[in-house]
């Protein structure tokens, strides 16, 4: 892990949060009701030091996917300015609230930014940000209208029409590279999400729209598994998927994913991962990760952060990250990425050109794939 604080994050409920560089004050030291303590700071050179508090997604850190992604931003912001942060990791969407107002509240420290890590925060945040105008936050994958917050939005769909092409291509012949391989006589892929949302479903409308793109007689399953934390679902759901003839299964459901790829081991076929590169973050699975959409949620963190430290901190700006802006991507998995044919890699950058030109629109509705 990179920053100048290394440290070791447990996971923690609504009971506690994990404190970073001695900073007090804030949700790890609250009192009975909530509310936070008087305590002296014990930060070095708190004078000068940016106070940032992370409320991340539930799901958790270790997840090797958005909230871990969201992490290495505050990391990289880390090695570059005076940073003392806290974060919190709340297990449930009512404790978001209850995470963004004791940060907001604290005194000591003064919290420069709060980040709000996901879409489910957004109505949570809605309220807080209203109630403390004077608080600067940041919200990543939604959009609160307010002067307080800065909102970043991506366009999922683009990287994952790219992956869909990529199921779509190699599942109409005969491919086969580290644990996984194809069955050409069934040219069926799936999809695995999370909670089923606008968001999410944007990544299963960019997904459907590129295998049909490679080859419309390709079948697309999807399977909502209703939670981003719950790998035994997505492996349930992922091993029906195989055992019903699918070759490829991606998934945009964060630790749910874990379970896709468990389930591509069992079976010899291939799993896509989301936010990172999850052949390297899921290093065990990687002998069937064949691809990963990546997130740059790291650099709409590091950008929020660094707009704070500067004092230029842009309230009501909604930041919208594409294909063309690097805020979204694909990258071939680390063991099987070199596996993929040029023709298959070929078609797939000519159709990311044609995306960022203008050429290919991408549905944000599976409805409309």
């Amino acid at each position: 892990m990179e920053g100048t604080r290394r440290r070791f994050l447990a996971r923690v409920g609504a009971a506690g949060v994990v404190g970073v560089a001695g900073c007090t004050g804030g949700p790890s030291d609250t009192g009975g009701d909530g509310t936070p303590t008087d305590g002296t700071d014990t930060r070095t050179g708190a004078d000068d030091e940016t106070a940032v508090g992370m409320v991340y997604a539930t799901g958790g850190l270790g997840d090797g996917s958005f909230n871990d992604q969201a992490q290495q931003g505050l990391f990289e912001a880390e090695s570059a300015f005076e940073i003392a942060s806290q974060e919190a990791q709340p297990e449930a969407v009512g404790e978001f609230g209850s995470f963004q107002r004791q940060f907001a509240e604290s005194t000591d420290p003064d919290y420069d930014l709060v980040c709000c890590i996901g879409f489910l925060q957004t109505d949570a945040l809605t309220s807080t940000a209203s109630n403390y105008p004077d608080q600067q936050f940041m919200l990543v994958d939604g959009v609160v209208d307010t002067p307080n917050v800065s909102s970043y939005v991506f366009a999922e769909e683009e990287g994952s029409f790219l992956v869909g092409q990529l199921a779509g291509s190699l599942t109409t012949g005969e491919f086969a590279a580290g644990a996984g391989g194809t069955d050409p006589e069934s040219t069926t892929v799936g999809f695995v999400g999370g909670v089923e949302s606008d968001l999410i479903r944007k990544f299963e409308a960019g997904f459907t729209a590129g295998v049909e793109h490679a080859d419309e007689d390709v079948g697309v399953v999807t399977n909502y598994v209703g939670d981003f934390n719950e790998p035994s679902g997505g492996k349930e759901a992922a091993l029906s998927m195989f055992d019903g003839g699918a070759d490829i299964v991606y998934h945009a459901a964060g630790n749910t994913g874990t379970g896709v790829f468990q389930a591509a081991q069992e079976r010899g076929r291939f799993a896509i991962g989301v936010d990172r590169d999850q052949s390297l973050t899921k290093e065990s699975y990687a002998d069937v990760i064949l691809a990963s959409t990546v997130k740059r949620v790291d650099t709409a963190v590091y950008d929020a952060i660094e707009a704070a430290v500067e004092g230029v901190f842009d309230g009501g700006a909604v930041v919208s990250l594409g294909l063309e802006q690097d805020g979204v991507d694909v990258v071939y998995g680390q063991q099987l990425g070199a596996e993929v044919g040029a023709d298959v890699k070929d078609a797939i950058a000519t159709s990311r050109r044609a995306i960022v030109d203008g050429d290919i629109s991408v549905p944000t509705d599976p409805d409309d794939a």
